[in-house]
């Protein structure tokens, strides 16, 4: 019976993604992207209700959206994505894996709204990357990005990487820091099942400009780990 489920729910919310995702790119040739993000959002919502889940979201208040940010939130699932889209209220670009913008649509779609790739596999064009991205966050273009660098195989945070934080100090901007709990039960890693659940985004206090500056890359990753870890709910 969960497998039916599954493939029900792997079929209407990709039809329903792809339909979203066509439209919405094309639409990004006509409209701005700051007047087409209500939209996106909406729809990106909307998914989660053809999947059956809920999805709650707590802090989002704190989020001052005359700012800019550097999100970072726990890499748990494909959702991860669709999710934050839905519910960052602010206009985001995303850094994702390369091998993600050779994807059918959903390549193009995030080509379309600025997202930028980087090599996981290559220390220098990750820098090269974190480079455009540094010049984006000092244009005033907010950006979310999963210090993990990889999805969770057990529900639980992996290591950081320290080149997010080293982008934080350079780029000089404040880190929103997020948590996603309900994903890993959504569908995890390595698994295709899909099992509506009740999803959380929690949005906790800002790490501010002053304390990127006055903590070191180690204790900025450290801070920033902890804020996240308590953020994230358990199943």
């Amino acid at each position: 019976m969960r497998a039916l489920l599954s493939i029900y729910l792997w079929l209407i919310g990709g039809l329903y993604f792809g339909t979203v995702a066509v439209v919405g790119s094309l639409l990004t040739y006509i409209i701005p992207r700051e007047k087409l993000d209500p939209w996106l959002k909406r729809w990106l919502r909307f998914l989660f209700r053809l999947l059956f889940s809920r999805v709650d979201v707590e802090g989002a208040e704190k989020i001052d959206t005359r700012t800019t940010h550097l999100f970072m939130a726990n890499h748990v699932s494909l959702f991860d994505v669709p999710l934050l889209g839905a519910t960052i209220p602010q206009v985001v670009q995303g850094v994702e894996a390369k091998e993600q913008f050779s994807w059918p649509i959903y390549g193009w779609t995030i080509r379309r709204l600025g997202n930028i790739p980087i090599d996981r596999k290559n220390i220098h064009s990750s820098i090269r990357s974190l480079r455009k991205v540094e010049k984006l966050l000092q244009k005033g273009r907010s950006i979310i990005i999963m210090p993990e660098g990889h999805r969770t195989l057990d529900g639980k945070l992996r290591p950081f990487k320290k080149l997010p934080f080293h982008l934080a100090k350079q780029a000089d901007v404040a880190i929103a820091p997020i948590g996603l709990s309900g994903l890993y039960s959504l569908k995890p890693k390595g698994s295709w099942m899909i099992r509506p659940t009740r999803l959380k985004v929690k949005f906790g206090n800002i790490i501010s400009l002053d304390t990127v500056r006055s903590l070191s890359v180690q204790e900025l990753m450290d801070r920033t780990r902890k804020a996240i870890q308590a953020l994230v709910e358990r199943p």
